[in-house]
């Protein structure tokens, strides 16, 4: 069975997407630590970060760059936190959320809600930038 994030990449599932290529796409996540946290998705379904074949595993940082680049020219904050955890979503991903702090990239906290129009406004703000 395809993973949710497979579906969101074959466009079975609505997204705020940020940006997308061949074979990455970025997208805000729905349950967010705090406004402009993104997940960064390999189109490939595999399900450990290092079970990626080399040179996606290589290019997977530099399409993060971009998007996170993005994010902190939208977002205010001091940078963008990376986070890898992979007990979510059988499927690989990395965690891009704007942090002030370490206790911000804290994924036991309550999650921030978002409205659908906010979360399409930032996700158009970010995709702009």
């Amino acid at each position: 069975m395809a993973s949710i994030f497979t579906r969101i990449i074959n466009g079975e599932i609505p997204a705020y997407k940020l940006a997308e290529d061949d074979s990455f796409i970025a997208f805000l996540d729905v349950n967010p630590l705090r406004a402009g946290h993104a997940l960064v998705v390999p189109k490939a379904e595999v399900d450990h970060l290092f079970d990626l074949e080399n040179g996606q595993l290589q290019a997977i940082l530099p399409f993060a760059k971009e998007v996170a680049r993005k994010i902190k020219t939208v977002v205010p904050c001091t940078r963008i936190g990376i986070s890898v955890i992979g007990l979510e979503v059988p499927h690989a991903h990395v965690h891009l959320v704007p942090i002030d702090s370490i206790s911000d990239l804290d994924f036991t906290k309550p999650r921030a809600k978002f409205t659908p129009a906010e979360f399409a406004a930032l996700a158009e703000r970010i995709r702009q930038a």
